[in-house]
């Protein structure tokens, strides 16, 4: 151990740590030790006591946990909050969504993501997989607010090979940035909105620059039945035929994926991973949820995500991990199934894994990147405590989240935002709203026909 002063010192707390065997655990009464934007220790609060630090966090009666991870989002979105209720996803899209995007400037979905970041780092996520336009926009208030960020400009065949090659130039002009808190993926939208031609020439930029993938693929049983009435495949089979499920992909839903898709996506040659939102799910009502179980089986894992704030409502990352673990109760028929550890572990490492950074943040541990939140446990809904873990997934509330870390930077102290002005952000919003809503022109960036 180095004898300057560590840059930051968390003492007194429980940490949930992995053990070799990537169960979960906790430690109690520890602290850890930050340098260098990364964890150097995770020690015994006794042996802590005479370390010198920079910046000190009393964090007794709260648990560090890794940053929470949106695994898919739609971050400027937020603008659109409770815009388009109580529809079908045909409907939603193509009455409301698609023609309100439109009208989108930059300066619109610049308000929007400063609005994401803070209820995110406000939740305790440290880090989020984003697929939308504009991404520039995207990536610089990702900068500035310190997240840690995933990003993809989304693209539609609609917009011809300009959109493709925009996403690719994206990808590889923002990969690294933020001193490297910013990854980047293609992003196609759809196999629905994207041909099997520019799906194929995606999946050879992608092997060809070292690049990941982020798409929407499965969404629903419709898509599945559609695309097996029209092609004769599914829409799985349609990105293995692609060339897609050779590369490192990140598939966005995927409660569409069927019996027959899981020995192909077993055989995939690339890193498979799936995002799950089911707060969505359940409000358009779909029939089905992400088969977590039968993923599990092959070995794909399934990160946490609410998808955009237009379907969700939320950011709620928190809220993501509890409905998980209740939804898949329900639809397995099994109380036994996906605990709260497993949420827990969906929530971290296979979270991290999902958007390519599972060697590098998902769990406490020396050498990662020190994303880190402070939960309080002292509330009355969280005591006393039986089972830590239950407590978190099923007690805990994303407001219980008192500290918010990235990278070693605290971004949120004691409830305190420290990167975003929120009350400017709103005003100015408001302010931009009415033409934001206005539907009259009657265009849409896209049809929504499966």
């Amino acid at each position: 151990m180095s004898h300057s002063p560590a840059d930051l010192l968390i003492t007194g707390c429980t940490v949930l740590v992995h053990d070799d065997q990537e169960r979960i655990g906790f430690e109690q009464d520890a602290a850890i030790v930050v340098r260098d934007g990364r964890v150097e220790s995770v020690t015994s609060a006794a042996d802590a006591v005479g370390l010198a630090a920079v910046e000190r966090i009393d964090a007794r009666g709260q648990v560090a946990l890794p940053g929470l991870i949106n695994c898919h989002t739609h971050a400027p979105m937020v603008a659109l909050r409770g815009l388009a209720e109580d529809l079908p996803t045909e409907e939603w899209f193509n009455d409301v969504v698609w023609p309100v995007e439109s009208n989108l400037t930059e300066k619109d979905v610049e308000l929007g993501a400063r609005l994401a970041c803070a209820e995110m780092i406000r939740a305790g996520v440290t880090c989020f997989a984003d697929h939308y336009f504009s991404m520039d926009t995207v990536a610089a208030v990702v900068t500035e607010c310190g997240m840690r960020a995933h990003l993809g400009e989304a693209y539609f065949s609609s917009q011809g090979p300009q959109g493709r090659e925009k996403s690719l130039e994206f990808a590889l002009r923002h990969r690294g940035s933020a001193g490297g808190r910013i990854t980047t993926a293609l992003a196609p939208h759809a196999p629905y909105t994207v041909t099997d031609t520019d799906l194929a020439a995606t999946a050879q930029l992608a092997l060809e620059h070292g690049l990941p993938v982020h798409l929407h693929a499965a969404e629903n049983r419709d898509q599945t039945d559609t695309s097996l009435s029209r092609h004769g495949i599914t829409p799985i089979e349609v990105l293995d035929r692609a060339g897609l499920l050779a590369t490192d992909l990140l598939i966005a839903h995927g409660t569409g994926i069927s019996d027959r898709d899981l020995p192909v996506l077993e055989r995939a040659s690339g890193h498979i991973a799936v995002a799950t939102a089911p707060r969505g799910y359940l409000k358009f009502a779909w029939p089905d949820t992400t088969p977590i179980r039968a993923l599990r089986a092959i070995g794909i894992p399934v990160g946490l995500a609410t998808d955009g704030a237009a379907s969700n409502n939320s950011l709620d990352v928190w809220e993501s991990m509890a409905l998980t673990s209740l939804v898949q109760k329900s639809t397995e028929g099994d109380p036994r199934w996906l605990t709260s550890r497993q949420a827990l572990h969906h929530a971290t490492l296979q979270s991290a894994r999902a958007v390519g950074l599972g060697d590098s943040i998902g769990c406490i541990a020396p050498g990662r990147r020190a994303d880190i939140v402070l939960v309080d446990l002292t509330g009355p809904h969280t005591q006393p405590v039986h089972d830590l873990a239950a407590t978190l997934v099923h007690s805990a509330r994303s407001a219980d989240v008192r500290t918010t870390i990235v990278d070693g930077r605290v971004l949120m102290r004691d409830r305190e935002l420290l990167t975003l002005d929120v009350p400017a952000v709103v005003r100015e919003l408001g302010e931009r709203l009415p033409a934001l809503v206005d539907r009259s022109h009657g265009r849409r960036i896209q049809e929504y026909d499966t």
